[in-house]
């Protein structure tokens, strides 16, 4: 049986040069606030594996936006960088229901690919570096 891509098992991304497609892909921020008992009322645990349920997810370190803890990242998929999708960084995602709706728009094909939902509007912020840099 041949192996299968991110993208193939869940089902989203355009192909790319190599044959393969570029999944929708997510970071959770989970170090010194993000992910900690810092933020109350949230199963960490559980937010990540909601999320990777619906895409590859990657924890990473401090994204130095501890003010916006819990902090995600939503990249597009390579379909949605052909789109000029650029990725979303979403804070203060400390309630079930918006993980939910970060799924539902990951599972609709995510930046790029599907509209985001307003709701997810809300949660949406630019980084400092990010503002600096244009």
């Amino acid at each position: 049986m041949p192996e299968t891509t991110d993208a193939e098992a869940f089902g989203r991304g355009a192909v790319t040069g190599r044959g393969r497609a570029v999944p929708c892909r997510i970071v959770v921020c989970r170090d010194c606030c993000c992910g900690s008992p810092k933020v109350t009322g949230v199963d960490h645990a559980e937010q990540t594996a909601r999320l990777r349920a619906e895409a590859p997810v990657r924890v990473s370190d401090c994204l130095d936006v501890c003010d916006q803890a819990n902090v995600i990242v939503v990249q597009p998929s390579s379909a949605g960088r052909a789109a000029g999708a650029r990725p979303v960084w979403l804070g203060l995602v400390n309630d079930p229901a918006a993980t939910e709706d970060i799924a539902d728009w990951v599972r609709a094909g995510g930046p790029g690919v599907a509209p985001r939902p307003e709701i997810l509007d809300l949660y949406a912020f630019t980084p400092q570096s990010r503002r600096k840099a244009r």
